[in-house]
């Protein structure tokens, strides 16, 4: 080959590397209206900003979140010839959506529902669904996790409020606890929403607790911590996602600890996103970043050079959120949740976390 061919062939390479990556047509479903409306706006600017960034077409789809409807979305998904959905804010639609999703061979993300029954159904009649939510059971398999290596060796109170919610976490650790030999040294069901817990407080000082698992809101794991620092009683608690709810009108004390989710735009692989958003003048918060990372997973599978289905289940995909990648049944195969700790004005990953 000649030097001038030489040189041709190089710039060919260049201008051929220096292409756009192929660009895909994503389907968005989320409500426009109702009493979701503005979670469903979150989805959509999140994902709108995404498409913006690698490229991709949108297509917009409205979710009602009645069941009647789900076959609706899916044809309106089908007729616009999208590679990919996501979004997806509730079961309802889901329901009725993923067998003609499955005819239609488009494989569809979820960043809400955590439904354990429509995973079941799903894989049974292997619908293309895939969950970036964490599944039913994940904050509860944390916290055990957590206090199992942590607290193995102190005496541990298991307290929740008599809501479902508490009951059914508070249950659902001690399920996976007791078969690995470690029990409650207290057990207390507290009645919310009081102005103080001292009481509840010198029952744990009387039976030497230190060390508490909560099943309640924010604001009651703020007063017991408050009153067991008035008391001078040493006392941590671990609670679980609820306590990321606003710090009034008790502020929690430092050193509160909880298995959440974590924040996500406070993530450096977060920070172009972030910035894209802020920039359009909107307050990053709920499922803005999910969004934007469930479009950059769906434009690295489409784009990917093989069935797209058969990429979501066999890719780690690179996003705003952090790495991403499926487990055999179609479920995130990294726990979402960490183990974070209250410092000052909101909740940091804990040093323990990586203990």
């Amino acid at each position: 080959m000649t030097a001038r061919r030489l040189i041709i062939a190089g710039l060919l390479a260049v201008i051929g590397s220096s292409q756009p990556a192929a660009a895909a047509v994503i389907g968005v479903v989320a409500p426009r209206s109702g009493p979701y409306a503005l979670l469903g706006t979150q989805i959509f600017e999140g994902a709108r900003a995404a498409a913006k960034a690698v490229g991709d077409t949108l297509v917009e789809v409205e979710e009602s979140c009645e069941e009647k409807d789900g076959a609706s979305v899916a044809k309106a998904l089908a007729d616009a010839k999208v590679a990919a959905a996501v979004g997806f804010l509730c079961v309802e639609t889901l329901t009725t959506a993923l067998p003609a999703l499955k005819a239609a061979q488009i494989p569809s993300i979820t960043v809400s529902v955590r439904s354990k029954v429509l995973m079941e159904d799903a894989l049974r009649n292997n619908w293309p669904f895939f969950r970036m939510a964490p599944a039913e059971g994940a904050e509860a398999e944390q916290l055990a996790e957590t206090i199992l290596r942590l607290w193995k060796a102190e005496p541990v109170a298991f307290i929740e409020d008599g809501t479902i919610y508490g009951r059914e976490l508070v249950g659902a650790v001690r399920q996976q606890l007791e078969p690995k030999g470690m029990t409650p040294a207290f057990t207390d069901t507290f009645r919310p929403g009081q102005e103080q817990q001292i009481a509840l407080v010198r029952r744990f000082a009387k039976a030497g607790i230190t060390h508490a698992l909560f099943g309640g809101d924010r604001n009651d794991a703020a007063i017991i911590a408050r009153d067991a620092a008035a008391e001078n009683v040493p006392l941590t608690l671990l609670g679980g996602d609820t306590l990321r709810g606003p710090n009034r009108p008790v502020p929690l004390p430092d050193g509160v600890l909880a298995i959440a989710i974590p924040d996500y735009a406070s993530l450096p692989s977060a920070a172009p996103a972030v910035a894209a958003l802020r920039a359009k003048g909107l307050e990053v918060e709920g499922y803005m970043l999910p969004a934007y990372a469930a479009v950059e997973l769906a434009h690295q599978a489409v784009t990917a050079g093989q069935e797209p289905v058969a990429a979501f289940a066999g890719m780690s995909f690179s996003t705003a959120i952090g790495p991403i990648r499926f487990d055999e049944n179609h479920e995130l195969a990294d726990n979402p949740f960490r183990l974070l700790e209250w410092r000052g004005s909101g909740f940091v990953l804990s040093p323990a976390a990586t203990d």
